[in-house]
C-alpha cells in the first residue's frame, strides 16, 4: 500500500524516529499509526530517537585483522558504566565483524548497515550509542598489519607496514603510535597551513626571546626539524630505544621496511563532554 507523507510526518512527530524508520513501520502496520508506533517502540527506535541530542563521549575502540582485511573503529556511548557492560562489548564485537565481512564502501554505508544493531542496543542499555568512525585497510603481499588496543579499549591503533610480513614488528609500531600519538607518516602529508602556523609561533617566540632577525631563519630550520620529529611517525624517537628513530628501528629488521598507513582512535578525543552533577543524572534516568 502507499504510505502518505502526512502519516510519516505525524509518526515522526510523535516518536522522534527517522523518516525511513517511520515509513517502514507504517508499511509493516498497513498504515495504522498506533500499530506503527508500537513497532518502533519494540525495535527500540523511539528510545534511540529520544536520546539523539545526548553527548556520547565515552566508549571503546576495537582493532582486528582477518586475512587481508583489518578494521579499526570507535564506538561511543554516554557513560563509562555503559561502555563497560557486556551488552556494549557484544555490540562492539558484532559491528567489528560486520565491517570486516561486508567492507562498506563509505562511512555512511557502514553506519546504515549496523543501525538496527545499534538501535536494539540503545533500547537495552538505555543510552545513546554512536559509531563515531572506522577505517578499513587491505594488505598485499609482503605487508603486515599491526593491531594494538591500550587501556582496555580507550586507545586503538592499526598500522600497515610494507616490505615485511612480521606482524609482531607491525604491532611494535602500533604501540609506538599509541604512546607517542604521531599525526602523519610523511612530511608531505603535513598541511601547508599547519606548517605556516608553526613557523609563525616559533618566529614570535624567538623574537620575544630577543633573537636577532638575521639568526631567526636558521633557528627556525632547526625548530621545524624538531617539529617533524614529533609529528611524523618514522622520525619519532622509538619509545623502547630513544637513540633510534622509528625508521632506524625498522631498518634494523630488514632493508626496505616502510610504514604505509596508520590509524589511532582515542575514545572521546575532540568531543566536548557534558558535565552533570550526580542528582541531575539520577533524575534524568528516572524519567
Amino acid at each position: 500500500m502507499t504510505i502518505s507523507v502526512g502519516d510519516i510526518s505525524k509518526l515522526r512527530e510523535v516518536t522522534g524516529a527517522g523518516m525511513m524508520d517511520c515509513k517502514k513501520a507504517l508499511e509493516e502496520a498497513s498504515g495504522d499509526l498506533d500499530a506503527a508506533g508500537d513497532i518502533l517502540r519494540k525495535k527500540g527506535i523511539v528510545k534511540a530517537a529520544k536520546r539523539a541530542d545526548k553527548i556520547s563521549a565515552e566508549g571503546l575502540s576495537a582493532v582486528e585483522a582477518k586475512g587481508s582485511t583489518a578494521v579499526a573503529l570507535e564506538l561511543n556511548t554516554e557513560t563509562d558504566f555503559a561502555a563497560g557492560s557486556d551488552d556494549f562489548k557484544k555490540l562492539l564485537e558484532e559491528i567489528t565483524q560486520y565491517l570486516l565481512a561486508n567492507k562498506p564502501a563509505s562511512f555512511e554505508a557502514g553506519v546504515a548497515g549496523v543501525q538496527d544493531k545499534i538501535s536494539a542496543a540503545v533500547a537495552k542499555i538505555g543510552e545513546k550509542i554512536t559509531l563515531r568512525r572506522f577505517a578499513l585497510l587491505e594488505k598485499g603481499e609482503n605487508e603486515a598489519f599491526g593491531a594494538y588496543v591500550h587501556m582496555g579499549g580507550k586507545v586503538g591503533v592499526l598500522t600497515l607496514l610494507s616490505g615485511t610480513t612480521d606482524e609482531n614488528l607491525a604491532r611494535e609500531v602500533a604501540m609506538q603510535v599509541a604512546a607517542a600519538n604521531p599525526k602523519y607518516v610523511e612530511r608531505s602529508e603535513v598541511p601547508t597551513e599547519v606548517l605556516d602556523k608553526e613557523k609563525e609561533i616559533f618566529a614570535e617566540q624567538l623574537k620575544a626571546q630577543g633573537k636577532p632577525e638575521n639568526m631567526i631563519a636558521n633557528i627556525l630550520k632547526g625548530k621545524m626539524e624538531k617539529y617533524y620529529g614529533e609529528v611524523c611517525l618514522p622520525e619519532q624517537p622509538f619509545i623502547k630505544d630513544e637513540v633510534k628513530t622509528v625508521q632506524k628501528f625498522l631498518d634494523s629488521h630488514g632493508a626496505g621496511i616502510k610504514i604505509k598507513k596508520f590509524f589511532r582512535y582515542e575514545v572521546g578525543e575532540g568531543i566536548e563532554k557534558q558535565v552533570k552533577n550526580f542528582a541531575d543524572e539520577v533524575a534524568e534516568q528516572m524519567k
